[in-house]
């Protein structure tokens, strides 16, 4: 109950400074988070982030599959199989590659 009302003041708050500030400090804002986006070094290290994080997911795949092997439903095995397949060449929100 505390986390609940500890959020509802916080969303209470949020929505006060925000209706004061207005849309003219909104517009600001977004401009802001896109120049920062579209900078080259916050792209590199996302694509970075992103590339290292697939790695390690590869590995830690593998890893599971060798030790679970055949005890996995075929079901599964395929959902897996289909939502990695789908997820290559795909480009991500950032326009960075997903390979």
């Amino acid at each position: 109950m505390r986390y609940r009302l500890t959020f509802i003041a916080g969303l209470a708050l949020g929505y006060v400074l925000g209706t004061r500030a207005g849309r003219e400090r909104y517009e600001q804002l977004k401009k802001s988070a896109r120049q920062f986006a579209q900078n080259p070094a916050v792209r590199n290290t996302a694509e970075s982030a992103a590339q290292n994080s697939r790695e390690f997911a590869g590995k830690a795949y593998h890893a599971v599959s060798e030790k679970v092997g055949d005890k996995v439903p075929a079901s599964v095995a395929a959902r897996v199989r289909s939502v990695r397949e789908r997820g290559q060449g795909l480009e991500d929100d950032w326009g960075t590659s997903n390979t």
